[in-house]
């Protein structure tokens, strides 16, 4: 019974998203909405309610949202909108609103309007707001002085019934205030209208309400309703810091990613790569036309700020002397931008003066950063890295105090922000000290897993030398970078470069890593047939290397293509040769004694669990052969070893590389977290490990997938991952596949795929990971009858489990053996059982331990008790199918399930699951081990209790996350 595999949705860079509709913005805004509403419906409210806010906070979209719920009500709305232009003409907005209001053209208010007849104005408006209506004024910051001053002059308190008016105003409310002392024209206009805007809020009565920006979880809610997806947890992030919770500001990043296509939803997740570049908001943007508008000498001081805003109050005399302009003219600029609100003084510390200004927005400042030729942004660039430099190198001999240097920013932003002006300056700066300054902080940031700009400074290190004996370690960097940054094809082309044109640099150490970078790079790249090519001598012979480099390169490429007995005896050959000091030994010991596990003798991988030091190998290469170990241990099992290797070389989570991290929560049971990054690795094709098993991420990603009813993700993502041709064997993923048809009831296929994986294994001599393959063929034979073969699988497994010392695989052997012995010997097989269960208690993996309890109650070895520890170790994973099975084994032994409401609403939404995926009912009968029948009137159910109708109605439901009454757990 076959699940269709067509459209890999999972992986190949997951699919396009679009955006919604702006009245999302509005998450967020409940409070205050509910707040505007009732007062302007309620008999005695006020008569006049203003709405204030920063530019793209989104006061347009509130208050027509408000409009639009009145109207709805029953309610007479009518809107009038001001633009930029209305104030030059005296009461065009009281125009207006007389004609909205009496809903014809009034000649004797157009005549009062043209002849500035203040009188009549009066009049005609006060008869006008008499009316029963809401008004909604938007953007009164653009209306006239005289039609405002005429409203706030208005008595609405003395109009019994007549016009609520809805006014929205540029500004955060705790700025207005005519008169600030400054001399452009601009300056004064924009002071008039803030000042008579203000007045509208002294008006007896009114009620004022100013928005603010969201809060980070409304700013996620905001992504996942505009995207139609939940947004992971970098997109959110990198949202977040651009926008600092701005809706207008988070409207216009996320339609520019969405135009260029760089955003991508896989599985129901959004998300873009760490390396995409930030937008570059267009001309006709809020925020540039508001800039605009200011004219000169504003456009010239904002671009430089741009740059060097982290200066702090010595950007005025920078930005002066670079525009040519005076500190005075500088000053009144940054006022205007200050008043528009473009930028903002960043806080006082204990009381003293502002430190300076900086953009409201980051997404705004990158803009104005881009708009600037290259020519000035390297040269603002270089007054920034000279005045920065002269901080460090000003430290007072006396005191040893160092003066200031950036402020707005932490000790990592300062460190990337030096480094990137650095970058942009180039040779505008002295060129060794820049280097030396670029790799420092390349290495200090390393890894580089925010994106801060490793790669960036490695490349601009790399351009700025110009002695090839310093270029081409440089270069080096450069492509080690490319390779953490996970660009897999920079990093081997500018390896292979450095191997093929100027081998005569490097020492035959830094040659011995540009090999391996190389290697590396070329199986990470998913290129098998050059990754078989770098396994022959022949390759090797064509390049003027050293033996170390040669060797270290060709035994790296077998035992990436598992051809492990190849690799030992090549480094068994030239044992002489890289053993001749720890730097040398590092990488091949480390071949050798991942060849010798995979062939079932882990003795010298257990010892070099204690890595050497890393002033004896350095800081990456310590890094590297932890996470290679790291990975290695989680890949077999042995959660408890890899945490304890992760303490002792003192790496946090947040330093572990995206595949470590999955590998690590899988087993762990925190299944949420996993799943979030390995859709970005499955659909960016960065799923390999340093680990044996180089399937091992889509394998477990399938595995869980199954566990939550995903049956055709968990199909597509096996489907999307394999490969046709040379590479090492797929035995996890044929494990995988196995389950997958097994669950289907396809004992068939599964067998089949089983053989498949044990016949490659066998094939390269592999004995670790096999457990699982023998251990489900053992438990599928036993289940069939054919015992005997039964028996023999088992023997292997046993030998499988006596070679490795693995606990995983003794586990395995354990539950299969029970199986097995469980009609001739049970006495054998309940002992068999009980250890089982004290061994996966003792290895802390939640959804192992849950497989084994039920395993063992079911077979009577344990008390059924252990059925009810097991149904909630499946809820902390989200194991939901393995949950529903376990109820009903509940069930049959008499043990009440807990929650009867939510137990139903969960097998409610599995069943919608189980549709959304494709599944036919038989198909869904056969998963949740039912009958078509039976599955037929829980569907029926479903529909009654959810108010769907329709099949396409549940995968809607599902797909969109929509909180269907019986599909919510809350519900």
């Amino acid at each position: 019974m076959a699940v269709p595999s067509e459209n890999p949705w999972l992986v190949r860079c997951g699919s396009a998203v679009g955006v919604g509709p702006a009245s999302d913005f509005l998450v967020g805004r409940e409070r205050e909405l509910g707040e505007v509403r009732s007062w302007l419906t309620d008999a005695g409210g006020p008569r006049l309610v203003l709405v204030r806010g920063e530019l793209g906070v989104g006061r347009t979209v509130f208050v027509h949202e408000v409009a639009e719920r009145l109207r709805t009500e029953g309610a007479f709305v009518r809107v009038v909108g001001c633009v930029p232009g209305d104030g030059a003409r005296p009461f065009l907005l009281a125009l207006r609103l007389v004609m909205a209001l009496e809903e014809r053209r009034s000649a004797e208010a157009v005549r009062a309007a043209g002849q500035r007849d203040e009188a009549v104005m009066r009049r005609l408006l006060g008869v006008a707001l008499a009316r029963s209506a809401v008004v909604v004024v938007d953007d009164a910051q653009h209306a006239d002085a005289d039609s405002l001053a005429l409203l706030a002059g208005t008595d609405f308190a003395g109009v019994s019934s007549g016009v609520r008016l809805l006014a929205s105003a540029a500004g955060r409310g705790e700025r207005d205030g005519a008169g600030t002392g400054r001399s452009t024209s601009s300056s004064r206009k924009g002071a008039e209208a803030a000042g008579t805007v203000g007045q509208l809020a002294g008006v007896q009565g009114a009620r004022t309400i100013v928005l603010s920006r969201l809060a980070p979880d409304e700013t996620t809610a905001v992504l996942a309703r505009r995207l139609g997806a939940i947004p992971d947890t970098g997109l959110a992030r990198r949202v977040r810091d651009l926008t600092c919770g701005l809706p207008g500001a988070v409207d216009a990043l996320l339609t520019e990613w969405v135009r260029q296509g760089v955003i991508r939803v896989a599985d129901g997740h959004a998300f873009v790569g760490v390396r995409t570049p930030t937008p570059v908001l267009r001309d006709d943007d809020r925020f540039m036309r508001a800039l605009d508008a200011l004219g000169e000498p504003c456009r010239t001081v904002a671009g430089a700020l741009s740059i060097l805003w982290p200066l702090g109050v010595r950007a005025v005399e920078l930005i002066a002397e670079s525009a040519g302009l005076s500190t005075d003219a500088v000053r009144d600029a940054l006022r205007d931008l200050n008043d528009a609100e473009i930028v903002e003084d960043l806080p006082s510390v204990e009381g003293t003066p502002a430190q300076g200004c900086a953009f409201g927005v980051p997404l705004v400042a990158h803009a104005l950063r881009e708009r600037l030729g290259p020519l000035d942004r390297s040269r603002l660039s270089a007054i920034a890295v000279e005045t920065l430099w002269a901080d460090a190198d000003g430290v007072d001999a006396a005191s040893g105090v160092q003066p200031p240097t950036t402020v707005g920013l932490d000790e990592v932003d300062a460190v990337a922000y030096l480094a990137d002006r650095i970058a942009e300056a180039g040779s505008l700066v002295d060129r060794d000290r820049a280097v030396t300054e670029l790799t420092a902080a390349a290495e200090r940031l390393h890894p580089d897993s925010e994106g801060r700009g490793m790669l960036r400074w490695c490349q601009a290190a790399g351009h700025l030398v110009e002695r090839p004996a310093d270029r081409v370690p440089a270069l080096h960097r450069y492509a080690v970078a490319a390779y953490f940054a996970g660009d897999f094809r920079t990093a081997r082309t500018i390896a292979e470069s450095i191997l093929r044109n100027r081998p005569d640099i490097l020492g035959r150490l830094e040659l011995q890593e540009t090999a391996t970078l190389f290697t590396v790079a070329t199986a990470d790249d998913l290129d098998w047939q050059a990754l078989s090519r770098l396994a022959t001598e022949a390759w090797w012979d064509e390049l003027s290397l050293p033996v170390l480099a040669t060797t270290t390169g060709r035994a790296l490429a077998l035992c990436l293509l598992a051809r492990w007995r190849e690799a030992l005896d090549l480094l068994a050959r030239t044992e002489p040769v890289w053993t001749t000091d720890v730097r040398a030994r590092a990488n091949p010991a480390c071949f050798r004694d991942a060849a010798e596990l995979a062939l079932g003798r882990p003795e010298r991988f257990r010892r070099s669990l204690a890595i050497p030091e890393a002033p004896h190998i350095g800081p990456d290469h310590a890094y590297a052969l932890t996470v290679a170990k790291f990975d290695e241990l989680l890949n077999g099992g042995d959660l408890h070893a890899a945490e304890a290797l992760l303490a002792a070389q003192g790496l946090t989570l947040d330093l572990l590389p995206r595949p470590s991290l999955f590998l690590l929560r899988h087993l762990r049971g925190e299944w949420d977290q996993a799943l979030e990054p390995t859709r970005w690795m499955l659909a960016n094709n960065q799923f390999h490990t340093p680990a044996l098993d180089k399937y091992v991420i889509p394998a477990r990603t399938a595995a869980i997938l199954l566990a939550r009813g995903r049956v055709t993700s968990a199909r597509r993502v096996l489907d999307g991952v394999r490969v046709v041709g040379e590479g090492p064997p797929e035995t996890s993923l044929d494990a995988a596949e196995a389950a997958l048809l097994l669950t289907l009831g396809d004992p068939t296929g599964a067998e089949k795929s089983l053989r498949r994986g044990l016949d490659a294994a066998d094939a390269h001599g592999q004995i670790a990971g096999t457990d699982q393959l023998w251990f489900s063929l053992t438990e599928l034979l036993a289940e069939a009858g054919r015992t005997t073969e039964a028996v023999t699988c088992l023997e292997h497994l046993e030998r499988v489990s006596d070679r490795t010392g693995s606990g995983r695989a003794r586990l395995s052997y354990l539950l299969a053996s029970a199986r097995v012995l469980r009609q001739d010997s049970p006495a054998t097989a309940e002992g068999q059982l009980r250890e089982a269960v004290e061994l996966a208690r003792s290895r802390s993996q939640p959804y192992e331990t849950a497989v084994t309890l039920v395993a063992a109650a079911e077979a009577g070895a344990a008390p059924p008790a252990l059925l009810r520890e097991a149904y909630d170790l499946f809820g902390q994973s989200g194991a939901a199918l393995d949950r529903f099975h376990t109820r009903t084994a509940m069930r049959t032994a008499g043990i009440t399930v807990p929650g009867r409401k939510q137990a139903t609403v969960e097998s409610e939404q599995l069943l919608a699951t189980l549709i959304a995926e494709g599944l036919t009912n038989r198909q869904i009968a056969t998963v949740l081990r039912l009958t078509e029948d039976a599955v037929a009137n829980r569907l029926s159910r479903l529909f009654a209790r959810t108010g769907l109708r329709s099949r396409t109605e549940v995968v809607t439901a599902v797909l969109t996350g929509h909180r269907t009454r019986g599909l919510a757990p809350d519900a």
